[in-house]
């Protein structure tokens, strides 16, 4: 099994590059993780955000694997502690699909992106900036597929 980020906005900072690099690093021996950024929509004085939004979601869309699980990270989706993201992974790995995760732009994803997800995650009721959603997901999938291999990495 393998997992896609797929996250609108580039060029993060360094230590948000390092941090998720780090993760990634750690993660791959039991699941590789790819990032695929995507450019946001043109925003700003005199630009219509819907269009800022369809576009960014036709990019994420182009930019899925087929066939993969697809989990659009949102507000409104499923919090789920270390542990059920665990028992959510042990799921998805019985499945045997890849996996996509989608982190949207400013304004969320645009509807075509959400209709075609399977699952909606929350990281909770807080606004992250974007780009930190990124190193939070790959630290807590680190965290997740830890915890199935019986590695003392988490310890609640």
């Amino acid at each position: 099994m393998k997992a896609r980020l797929i996250a609108t906005g580039e060029r993060a900072p360094s230590w948000v590059a390092e941090g998720f690099a780090e993760y990634r690093k750690r993660l791959s021996r039991w699941m590789p993780l790819e990032l695929v950024e995507v450019e946001p929509g043109l925003r700003g004085k005199g630009r219509d955000p819907q269009r800022a939004i369809e576009d960014e979601g036709r990019r994420v869309l182009a930019a899925l694997p087929k066939s993969a699980h697809v989990i659009a990270l949102d507000v409104p989706g499923r919090p789920w502690s270390s542990e059920q993201l665990a028992a959510r992974m042990e799921h998805w790995r019985q499945q045997g699909r890849d996996l996509a995760f989608l982190i949207g732009g400013p304004e969320g994803h645009a509807p075509e992106v959400k209709a075609i997800a399977a699952e909606s995650w929350s990281l909770g009721p807080l606004t992250l900036p974007h780009m930190l959603v990124r190193l939070v997901v790959a630290e807590q999938l680190y965290r997740a597929a830890a915890m199935l291999a019986n590695h003392p990495y988490h310890r609640a």
